[in-house]
């Protein structure tokens, strides 16, 4: 059976995947003060890193609406797979669950399975190629929904980053924790919960100290890591997001290594050498 797996722009994917008939990007908005964007092959990182550096006030989001997920929907796939960021960070799962209910109101009933990633970024991704997986084994559309489930609940998300400013502006952190990490240089290790809001693991003093206690952290959590894809995406911050997977590498075996640069949604909360990682 044909098959379509869709993301919001929150998830990443190599430049041959972006030109794979199967996958789509669906982008939110960006909003930096007047200026405004779609996160979508057009984003420019280092312009956009530019405007919310010189931006005293908070960057936003907005999640796709239904009606463009729906466009989305309207394809020829017999199975469509829709991945979205942690809807307790967004929208973006709400809207396309409503796209979905549009869908069969307007046309009946379609395998559609919306998938709340409970994660972000690399996170996103994971499930994706599960999905593409799942399906190029050609197991039926029921049995690869349930074990999307299992396998996102079995993923774990983990991030460390330079600027907190942004989770700071976005009621993601306390500001005294922000003010704190910026003032002592202590980078706090942060992860997701099972429900996909975000916690902080531990901290370090300085960013080497601070990526090898989440390589820590990540090595001492996986499990059965020699099946699974290591995943680290970063913001403009590609040396440190190797020397992390070497890092990791020391510690345990993994199945392989994906690395990839930020796109919009994710270089606005990662901000300038930020480093993701999902196992």
């Amino acid at each position: 059976m044909s098959y379509k797996i869709i993301l919001d722009s929150c998830g990443e994917l190599p430049e041959t995947y972006k030109k794979d008939a199967r996958f789509e990007l669906v982008p939110l908005g960006l909003e930096v003060g007047d200026y405004r964007i779609q996160d979508d092959e057009h984003f420019n990182q280092a312009e956009f890193l530019r405007k919310v550096a010189e931006y005293p006030g908070c960057p936003k989001s907005s999640c796709p609406s239904p009606e463009r997920f729906l466009e989305s929907y309207c394809c020829e796939a017999e199975n469509i797979y829709v991945v979205t960021l942690s809807s307790n960070l967004s929208g973006s799962y709400n809207s396309a669950e409503l796209a979905k209910k549009l869908y069969e109101e307007q046309y009946g009933k379609k395998n559609i399975c919306v998938v709340d990633s409970c994660s972000a970024s690399c996170g996103e991704s994971q499930i994706a190629f599960e999905a593409m997986r799942l399906e190029e084994e050609g197991l039926p559309f029921e049995e690869i929904t349930a074990k999307l489930t299992q396998f996102r609940d079995a993923m774990n998300t983990y991030f460390i980053l330079d600027n907190l400013e942004t989770l700071r502006k976005n009621g993601r952190l306390s500001g005294v924790k922000a003010l704190v990490a910026t003032t002592l240089s202590i980078k706090p290790v942060m992860g997701a919960t099972p429900e996909g809001t975000i916690i902080q693991l531990g901290q370090a003093i300085g960013m080497k100290k601070g990526l090898q206690k989440m390589a820590e952290t990540l090595a001492n959590e996986a499990v059965h890591p020699e099946e699974k894809c290591l995943m680290i995406t970063h913001c403009n911050a590609k040396a440190r997001a190797e020397a992390f997977r070497d890092m990791v590498l020391e510690k345990i075996k993994v199945k392989d290594v994906l690395i990839m640069d930020t796109a919009g949604i994710s270089s606005m909360y990662a901000n300038d050498g930020g480093v993701i990682a999902t196992i």
